[in-house]
């Protein structure tokens, strides 16, 4: 029996339906994943606000990671309409218990000039009178000395002058012998040979060394300070002067702390790109790395060593720190982690650091906001150590108060940290993330009172040598970096250890350290030796920071630069075209070209 009318309409419209329901799953479907593009879309924007707002603090707003702390007793009054909004803030009064104890800080007391001016020679300079102003002008009685009064000191800078010392030997014969056919003939000799690469001698390499590794001067600028005195010493020169006297005679001390930095027991590390423009097989766009080594807070004597490398991975920290068991204080980098007999711990204030980043644009006193309660507990710890590293002095007191004082508020910062789910892809995602990688490294320093709480002394050691990179941009040759890394090394001992960096430079040189020293030897050479403290603080206080430089041209058994004074033409010539070197057969001499302050 054929369909009715009825029933056909009613099957077309059950049909319609149907594709009805399908075409609305199918646009459900297609708001569906356009409302999830919408909001990837929506939190990717805001993940890139969030950038751009970090970026524009890191290049226009301040640097400092520390916050000015609201006073305690007054958050609620603030953020009390916050909190209650939010469930699931943390409580005022717990926020406050957070906040450091306010103390007074004592008023830095004014350097004096006496200070200022220390290890500086002082001459007295005398305001006289004429011989008729030592009348009396009411009787006209030659008036009397009676003392003397201080008016005002000033102080008084000295250029460098530019000498030439000659060295003749003195000739002496027998004149007995000379009647028969063998004659004796003595000469003077030099008491100490020159063994110095190129025509420089100790005071020129420490110099150039010092110009660039302290002050940051590059060779280029150095070429067109030498100039000025009337001198062609060209930045190739110079460079092979570092190069190669480092490498001769700096290698055996930088080797021997090492060896003293590998028998510590606390160690801490960093690292920074460094461009080297021709490494083999490499882009002169390729980065390479100078690696930062350091002894940590453990009463010794400070030990920093700089180490040049092609690459950032993880073995070079291994072959460098092998034989090194003892704890390891280093940023996040996962390449540390295969130092198999080192104890990592963690940098708090790298932790800080991450969780500044992960605060919101005009945030920073919002305690509603999960990044400013993170840096509540941090704050706390750092203001924990300053009391602690004041009070007590030794490590096992040390330990003793961060057990107490310390280890809740860190548990209490963990508990804090599995407590939160921010939105991933922002900078708190990325902070939290960071931070849970290092979980198992934050509570290490606790172990012991010698443990460093951050990693802010290498970071302060290295920091030199990337204040320098901005002047010089580059190395030229690996073994340019690798001399950088040596100069450096010993530029940062004589630093930390207290001693005078270009007179400690001079004196290495003088006494040409080799590896066949014994380490008791080379010991005597450290810049934490007692003797070679007194010894480079007496040369400084002599040359009052002045500086000694010697330039020797050898050319055979005879040679010498012919000049009298500063106003004859061989000078005017020697200023115009560089060293003239002047045979003469009847003289023995070894010139040296010396400036003195």
């Amino acid at each position: 029996m054929a369909d009715s009318s009825k029933d056909i309409q009613l099957r077309e419209l059950k049909d319609m339906i149907n594709d009805l329901k399908k075409m609305i799953k199918t646009l459900q479907a297609t708001v569906d994943a356009a409302n999830k593009r919408e909001e990837a879309l929506t939190q990717e924007r805001d993940n890139l606000k969030e950038e751009i707002d970090l970026l524009r603090k890191k290049l226009f707003g301040t640097s400092s990671e520390k916050r000015t702390l609201d006073i305690p007793g007054q958050l609620n009054f603030f953020n009390e309409a916050e909190l209650e909004q939010d469930p699931k803030a943390a409580k005022a009064e717990d926020l406050e218990a957070l906040l450091p104890e306010k103390t007074g800080k004592k008023r830095k007391a004014r350097v004096t000039d006496a200070e200022r001016f220390k290890g500086v020679p002082v001459e007295k300079k005398y305001l006289d009178l004429s011989g008729e102003d030592k009348l009396c002008p009411v009787c006209g009685t030659p008036l009397k000395e009676i003392g003397e009064e201080f008016v005002r000191r000033e102080l008084v800078f000295v250029p460098a002058k530019l000498k030439v010392y000659e060295y003749y030997s003195k000739n002496y014969e027998c004149p007995q012998c000379s009647l028969s056919d063998l004659p004796v003939i003595k000469k003077g000799k030099d008491g100490r040979a020159h063994m110095l690469y190129g025509m420089a001698s100790a005071g020129t390499v420490a110099w150039v060394m010092y110009q660039k590794f302290c002050n940051g001067l590059p060779f280029y600028r150095q070429e067109k300070d030498w100039k000025q005195y009337g001198v062609a010493i060209t930045r190739a020169t110079m460079a092979n002067w570092v190069i190669r006297n480092s490498e001769a005679f700096f290698l055996p001390m930088y080797e021997y702390f090492h060896r003293k930095l590998l028998e510590r027991g606390f160690a801490m590390a960093d690292e920074t790109p460094l461009q080297v423009l021709h490494e083999p097989e490499r882009r002169a766009q390729t980065k390479s790395y100078m690696w930062l080594f350091r002894s940590g807070e453990d009463g010794g004597p400070p030990i920093i060593l700089y180490k040049y490398s092609e690459t950032r991975a993880g073995d070079n920290a291994v072959d460098f720190l092998h034989g090194f068991k003892g704890y390891l204080m280093c940023d996040g980098y996962s390449g540390y982690n295969k130092v198999p007999d080192a104890k990592r711990t963690a940098c708090w204030a790298h932790i800080r650091r991450y969780l500044t980043d992960a605060i919101p644009k005009g945030k920073a006193l919002d305690y509603t906001q999960p990044s400013v309660q993170g840096m509540l507990y941090i704050n706390q710890l750092f203001h924990m150590e300053d009391v602690i590293k004041s009070k007590d002095s030794s490590f096992d007191a040390i330990k003793k108060a961060r057990l107490e004082k310390e280890k809740p508020v860190v548990e209490g910062f963990l508990s804090w940290l599995d407590q939160q789910d921010p939105t991933r892809g922002s900078r708190m995602d990325k902070a939290v993330t960071y931070i849970q990688n290092r979980r198992s490294y934050l509570s290490t320093y606790l172990e012991d009172g010698r443990c460093s709480f951050s990693n802010n002394l290498s970071e302060n050691a290295i920091r030199p040598f990337t204040v320098g990179r901005k002047n010089w941009l580059f190395c030229d040759t690996p073994n340019g970096a690798q001399a950088s890394a040596i100069v450096y090394t010993m530029v940062e001992m004589a630093k930390a250890n207290g001693v005078n960096v270009y007179h400690y430079l001079t004196y290495l040189l003088e006494k040409l350290p080799d590896d066949r020293m014994s380490d008791d030897e080379l010991e005597l050479l450290a810049p934490w030796n007692e003797t070679i403290k007194v010894e480079i603080e007496r040369r400084a206080n002599e040359s009052n920071q002045s500086y000694v430089c010697f330039l020797q041209v050898l050319f055979g058994e005879y040679c010498k630069i012919f000049l009298e004074n500063v106003a004859s033409p061989n000078w005017r010539k020697l200023q115009g075209t560089g060293w003239q070197l002047f045979h003469q057969p009847d003289s023995h001499c070894r010139p040296y070209l010396v400036s003195i302050g």
